[in-house]
């Protein structure tokens, strides 16, 4: 994992996911850039894409990259390479492209999770973000000085569609030296007889030849409770999913994960894209 994006509005939540950030960077000696999307009034963004030098733009930038300079120099980030960034663009779409141009492994984001995905760091946006980005986004919800992976939660339906998505997981799981629980959710709208979901969970596993891991089938009465439940039960450190571009989060069953999960669960969440 070379190098880790924490988009930051400045705010405590965008310094709680920071500090996770460091604590990932510093086991394997990754590089963070910090980065700070300015979303400027429309009026604004067509004087700038016309070449326009205007004085109140140049304010924000540079009132933002003081602000950048001041949180680089946070103790807890000392012996890091840290790259400061600001960009004129839309929270996601800034994100995205930084993404991209940067070669990011890992996206590292905050959430007081008051209401949902809207709340996330930088408003609705990071509900794209979380949507629509090719990179995995970890999301933080509180502050930890000890950010562990020791119980690794994975949630899915375990069908075909997330073979690609299932490998990113596993390797990120050896990275953080996770043991993987795997489960599968039923409910009364998904119901499956025990033996006809451990055999899809077996099924699904056996080509990718996991060690550290354990399978479980959990009976909820929907989705979102059962993982939320589950993690409580087995005290998990972190919750994994997969997304769905078009419908949000992950496609379970057919239908899709509500934005209650970010929202209620107090865990922190890693999310890969199918």
């Amino acid at each position: 994992m070379k190098r880790i994006l924490v988009p930051t509005d400045f705010s405590e939540h965008a310094e709680d996911a920071l500090k996770v950030a460091a604590q990932i960077a510093k086991k394997n000696n990754s590089e963070i850039i910090i980065l700070h999307t300015l979303e400027l009034p429309s009026q604004m963004n067509d004087a700038i894409t016309g070449g326009i030098s205007i004085p109140e733009t140049m304010l924000f930038m540079k009132k933002a990259n003081e602000m950048l300079s001041k949180i680089a120099e946070r103790a807890y980030l000392d012996g890091l390479t840290i790259i400061e960034m600001t960009k004129l663009d839309r929270p996601a779409e800034g994100i995205a492209k930084a993404s991209n141009e940067h070669e990011i492994d890992l996206i590292v984001m905050g959430s007081h999770g008051s209401s949902g995905l809207e709340e996330l760091v930088i408003g609705s946006n990071t509900e794209k973000v979380v949507r629509h980005s090719e990179i995995p986004v970890l999301v933080i919800k509180k502050h930890t000085n000890d950010f562990k992976t020791t119980n690794f939660v994975f949630a899915s339906d375990f069908s075909k569609e997330i073979e690609k998505s299932f490998k990113k997981l596993i390797e990120f799981a050896k990275f953080f030296d996770s043991k993987l629980h795997l489960v599968m959710i039923c409910t009364p709208n998904s119901f499956k007889p025990t033996h006809v979901a451990q055999k899809i969970m077996d099924d699904f596993i056996t080509p990718f030849n996991l060690d550290n891991y354990s399978t479980h089938i959990y009976n909820d009465t929907n989705i979102e409770n059962g993982i939320i439940n589950f993690s409580n039960s087995i005290d998990a450190d972190l919750i994994g999913m997969c997304t769905h571009g078009r419908t949000g989060f992950s496609h379970f069953f057919n239908g899709s994960i509500s934005e209650d999960i970010v929202n209620h669960a107090v865990r922190p969440i890693i999310t890969f894209k199918i």
